[in-house]
């Protein structure tokens, strides 16, 4: 065996990505034989909805060429006799036979067939290679497309790539790649064919519903689980391999039917969204990410003698650049508690007069373990405590925002020419914007602070190669 004895060579072109809620716009079909091209046929399709200005400026079809084309329901039973029998052959191929497996589906007919993906199959030959898309492919080993993005064009393409590697290989190396490229991937028994193979090699965020279809307009649909990605089809793909064992990852992908995605510019804008759908929709397999309503900072009560000496003040919401003797930002109670305690052992502070430890009298447990410099033991006067206290706290919550104004960080996503533009001040999100003069009108909206954006935000600036992409807007 080399490739297999009876093949058709498909290609498909559709009103988008979505192997479900997107419908066929051009079918090519060539059907090989051993190794003899027996049938090529093609056909518009009237896919009953339009077809997004981006795909027809993409693709080359407009909504007027498929207007009087045939509906699938008129073509089945032609494509059902071209791929009878055969091994279904195509690139990233899982993609376009979901598109036809789905077509089949909403007419209450079954189709299955064994598939072989191009791109597998030139993975498997040129592992020295990292891209193996179409047009990688065709620059790669000098193939030509007079068509390229119709259907007809690309399995033109197929065709001699699938000579050349006949050509180039021993049969029993080309026959193992086959196999490896005729594997089919894991994924959840209720999710439609082609669904992970429609997602992009893109950032983004993804979410999982455990219903098939959406629901109804103005009703509420809680998913199972949101996530972002670098790559969205290799993260999801990560989810449905990971089913294979047991434990929560196996739990979650049982219960999946629908995938949805979004695709962003790059990683920060990926993670900003994901921060934002967890809060709206608090997906039930994502630890609860909250409001961020009841964020505090502490202030310090000069003078007071008895616990508590600090007080929480709210800061969700608000503008840090007009904070004044404020220290942290926490989330909750045990957040602020844990720095309180990590603050007494580095500057032997009381844990009794900072909340952490009841009792009115006597030397707190600390500085019986010498750890707490004396201000329950009057070893050192409160005045001396909290100043000491004052000065471990400068250093706790957001730091000196580093410019002098807003800043704009780009991202540029080069497949797929996504550009975002994003815009903060003072640790807040102003907005994101599709172009550099949408940015830059976002600098003067207002600040709210918000613990999550600052946390990102820090993060990702601690890279030097992203600080040194951020544009400073003015003051």
């Amino acid at each position: 065996m080399t490739l297999p004895r009876r093949m058709a060579v498909v290609d498909v072109e559709s009103t988008g990505a979505h192997p479900v809620r997107d419908r066929l716009t051009e079918i090519a079909i060539v059907r090989i034989e051993d190794g003899v091209e027996v049938e090529r046929w093609e056909s518009l399709v009237n896919p009953g909805m339009p077809i997004p200005r981006m795909i027809q400026d993409l693709v080359g079809i407009s909504d007027g060429m498929v207007a009087q084309a045939p509906a699938f329901e008129a073509l089945a039973d032609r494509i059902s006799a071209l791929l009878e029998d055969c091994v279904f052959v195509a690139h990233n191929a899982r993609f376009d036979y979901g598109f036809i497996k789905n077509a089949f589906s909403r007419l209450g007919r079954e189709f299955e067939a064994p598939v072989l993906c191009t791109v597998k199959l030139s993975r498997a030959l040129y592992p020295e290679h990292h891209r193996h898309g179409l047009d990688a492919i065709m620059a790669r080993h000098g193939l030509t497309c007079a068509a390229r993005h119709r259907a007809m064009g690309d399995v033109e393409v197929l065709l001699q790539f699938a000579r050349l590697v006949e050509a180039a290989f021993e049969p029993e190396q080309l026959a193992r790649a086959v196999v490896r490229a005729m594997k089919a991937p894991a994924r959840p028994p209720g999710l439609p064919e082609g669904m992970l193979e429609a997602m992009p090699d893109a950032p983004g965020v993804y979410l999982f519903y455990a219903a098939a279809e959406p629901a109804p307009a103005g009703r509420r649909e809680t998913p199972l689980y949101v996530g972002r990605a670098a790559s969205l089809r290799a993260r999801v793909g990560e989810h449905f391999a990971a089913s294979l064992r047991k434990g929560k990852e196996a739990e979650l992908a049982a219960q999946v039917k629908r995938v949805e995605w979004e695709e962003c510019a790059g990683e920060l804008g990926a993670h900003l969204r994901e921060t934002e759908l967890l809060k709206r929709l608090q997906p039930l397999h994502n630890r609860p990410l909250h409001q961020g309503d009841e964020v505090f900072a502490l202030r310090l009560i000069p003078g007071r003698r008895r616990p508590p000496i600090y007080e929480r003040v709210d800061i969700a919401g608000t503008d840090p650049h007009a904070w004044k003797g404020l220290h942290g930002a926490f989330r909750n109670r045990r957040e602020a508690d844990n720095l309180l305690r990590e603050l007494a052992a580095l500057y032997r502070l009381c844990p009794r007069r900072l909340g952490l430890e009841p009792g009115t009298q006597g030397s707190c447990s600390a500085h019986l373990a010498k750890r707490c410099a004396g201000a329950c033991a009057g070893r050192e006067t409160i005045a001396e405590h909290d100043d000491r206290l004052a000065g471990a706290l400068a250093g706790a919550g957001p730091r000196a925002w580093p410019w002098k104004g807003p800043v704009m960080v780009a991202e540029r996503h080069a497949a797929s020419g996504r550009e975002a533009f994003h815009v903060f001040d003072q640790w807040c999100r102003l907005g994101s914007a599709a172009d550099e003069a949408g940015a830059r009108a976002l600098a003067g909206a207002p600040r709210r602070f918000d613990i999550d954006v600052h946390r990102i935000l820090s993060r990702w600036l601690n890279a030097p190669a992203h600080r040194a992409a951020v544009v400073e807007l003015g003051d």
